[in-house]
């Protein structure tokens, strides 16, 4: 049974359970059809029945406690990653302000249409306070670096939520938070058990192999790139290769010189496919023609696919970046079939949308 199948399963037999829970024990077919009915509208509005009543009681990823009165009904992400996360998790139609160049995003145009005329109130740069609080929110969310902002909606008494999925555990931890605090506990654990699941069944198998091929991820600036403090050092870890840059230290992008990546001299060399330069580029750059990476024409010098959106990213669909990059490490263990079709499932069950394996390629790439 391919990964994408054994996946498709795992979802299938936690939403059968979760059916099987909340069909137990109703004393009476009156209060029987009354919470049927409630669960219904709920979940026709993307959020699962409240278990208990009372307020929220939440800790974010900056150690802030949180409450709220119910779950979110009007929500302002600032942060793409949690944008995209509300749309997993059915929650998107509660978004009333967003994060700034929604416009450039494809899994918006095609999953959630209506963000593109969303107020744009924020970036990762700051978010502007008194336009986020004119929509009304009732929960704000911020990336952890914006965090000093939170104090300022905290004095106008808006409930803001800090998080911080740069890391896998960080990005686990947030689809937990994200999911308690609109009310969508449920989905939130079976997207994260995808994850688990992928990064165990990949893991396992990269784990029997005899090479682990060096790799190298380049940043915004090529020569920028990611050490061990982040999601990028952990995807390629569990993928099957070793990240070269591992030895620095980092939850953030890290510039080096163009002797240390020589130095290196990785076999697998990748790019983030919102790259301020492009591979042709890079190919051309007489600096790192010596690369074991840049053999062959570049044949093992690839983009990170982006049709839909970054799998490099700690998003929703980043398990697919997983199982892309163990199919180019190792091809012999995950074959470049297995992936499309997981990434194909993947998007029908999280994002309601179809999509093709060539939506999942970018121009320019090439595949063993």
């Amino acid at each position: 049974m391919t990964i994408g199948r054994r996946i498709v399963a795992l979802m299938m037999a936690a939403m059968l359970a979760a059916g099987a829970i909340t069909g137990c024990g109703r004393e009476a077919a009156s209060s029987q059809a009354a919470e049927e009915n409630a669960s219904s509208l709920s979940q026709q509005q993307g959020q699962e029945p409240a278990e208990e009543d009372g307020p929220l009681v939440l800790t974010d990823q900056a150690g802030r406690t949180v409450t709220l009165e119910e779950p979110a009904q009007r929500i302002v992400s600032a942060y793409y990653l949690s944008s995209s996360l509300l749309i997993a998790l059915g929650a998107e139609d509660r978004v009333v302000g967003i994060e700034m160049k929604a416009d450039t995003r494809e899994i918006y145009k095609r999953a959630a249409p209506q963000f593109l005329e969303l107020p744009a109130v924020g970036s990762g740069k700051g978010i502007n306070v008194e336009e986020t609080a004119a929509l009304e929110p009732d929960l704000v969310i911020l990336p952890i670096k914006l965090q000093e902002s939170a104090q300022q909606f905290d004095a106008l008494g808006i409930p803001c939520l800090v998080i911080d999925p740069e890391t896998l555990d960080g990005f686990l931890e947030t689809i937990r938070l994200v999911g308690e605090a609109t009310g969508t506990s449920q989905r939130a654990a079976d997207l994260a058990a995808y994850h688990q699941q992928v990064m165990e069944d990949v893991g396992a198998r990269t784990a029997a192999c005899d090479t682990r091929p060096t790799v190298y991820i380049g940043g915004s600036d090529f020569l920028s790139t990611a050490g061990s403090g982040m999601y990028q050092d952990e995807l390629i870890a569990i993928a099957g290769g070793t990240n070269v840059a591992g030895e620095l230290e980092g939850a953030q992008w890290t510039d080096i010189s163009a002797e240390q990546l020589i130095a290196w001299n990785p076999e697998r060399i990748y790019m983030v496919s919102y790259a301020g330069y492009s591979r042709e580029e890079i190919l051309a750059d007489s600096r790192f023609a010596s690369l074991q990476g840049m053999a062959n024409d570049g044949l093992y010098f690839q983009v990170f696919p982006s049709g839909i959106e970054p799998w490099d990213y700690p998003t929703p669909s980043s398990a697919l970046g997983i199982l892309w990059l163990a199919a180019h490490l190792h091809p012999d263990v995950v074959s470049a079939e297995e992936y499309a079709q997981a990434a194909v499932d993947f998007y029908k069950e999280y994002y309601g949308i179809e999509v093709s394996t060539a939506d999942l390629m970018l121009d320019g790439m090439v595949m063993e």
